[in-house]
């Protein structure tokens, strides 16, 4: 009798375990979407300046332990504000199509699940920042304030992607904090740049659900720029390229860097031409694209201190 209730007991154990295996994994794979791993660009749009930064701030190639810092606390930072992104909107995606089936808002991942989350991955990043100085910490408080109000101007203001780029151009100065102990007067120049183009894309990105935003009574700049959307974008696009070229004359940085420009106002007028009939699908197409302006310009100043004379 004994040996048949162990048996029983064993064989229960074992059925159970795919099952558990299964649960388990499932509920893994909620948490990497509702971290956007599966979707990188935010992890780039985010990269890329980070990377101007250092390189800039280094005059070349930055101390290695600074740069997997900053890389490992991009990847944090952008999971985080994705999570506490989906957390303030969770009775609001349902009403969008494009993210209605989003983990929290479907109920697969809940609230308080997804406040651990957010607050695990903050935690990393913090800790990833204490191996800098106490400015860069400074900073990093800052740029977390930013990070989690984001989500909530939606509701106050149109001009919710302006704290966007508030909260990704934070990087730039705690680059230049981490790297060099200061934050000058360029290190500012750069974020305003990153500020602009991160107005820009992220627009782009809102005129894709801005009737659903109308109906639902959320805010955007993609709804208050209205009909003069192109026109206001690009205009923020050649002030990203004017704030950009003047940084590159206060650091008199060459061609290199000044050919990075000319492909990045080529790719800025290819997004003009995406959303000249303000589709979605093309929109949201330009948004993704914005990916190759921050490559082609951290790849003017990467050959600028490796080929310049």
């Amino acid at each position: 009798m004994k040996i048949n209730a162990l048996s029983t007991t064993k064989s229960t154990l074992v059925s159970k375990s795919p099952t558990l295996l299964n649960t388990l994994t499932r509920q893994l794979s909620d948490y990497a979407l509702l971290m956007r791993l599966e979707k990188p660009i935010g992890i780039y749009l985010l990269l890329w300046p980070t990377l101007w930064a250092l390189w800039i701030a280094a005059e070349g190639f930055p101390d290695p332990k600074i740069l997997l810092i900053f890389i490992a606390g991009v990847v944090m930072m952008r999971s985080a504000g994705c999570v506490i992104n989906d957390f303030a909107d969770r009775k609001i995606d349902r009403h969008v199509e494009r993210t209605k089936n989003r983990p929290l808002t479907s109920g697969r991942v809940s609230s308080a699940e997804a406040l651990t989350l957010f607050a695990s991955l903050t935690i990393i990043a913090f800790l990833l920042v204490l191996m800098t100085n106490w400015l860069t910490v400074g900073l990093s408080v800052i740029a977390v304030l930013f990070a989690v109000s984001y989500p909530f101007m939606k509701r106050y203001t149109y001009m919710p992607q302006l704290v966007l780029g508030m909260a990704f151009g934070m990087s730039i100065p705690m680059a230049f904090a981490a790297q060099t102990g200061d934050v000058p007067a360029i290190a500012w120049l750069l974020y305003t740049a990153n500020v602009l183009w991160t107005l820009t894309y992220d627009t782009m990105y809102a005129i894709t659900d801005r009737e659903d935003d109308i109906k639902i009574g959320v805010k955007s700049t993609a709804i208050l720029f209205g009909e003069q959307d192109r026109l206001i974008l690009a205009i923020l696009q050649l002030l990203t390229l004017l704030a950009l070229f003047t940084a590159g004359q206060q650091l008199d940085l060459s061609n290199w860097f000044y050919g990075g420009l000319w492909a990045a106002g080529l790719l800025f007028l290819y997004h003009q031409f995406l959303i000249k009939d303000r589709d979605g699908e093309r929109c949201f197409k330009a948004f993704l694209h914005n990916h190759w302006v921050g490559m082609v310009i951290f790849l003017g100043i990467l050959c600028h201190y490796g080929y310049a004379s």
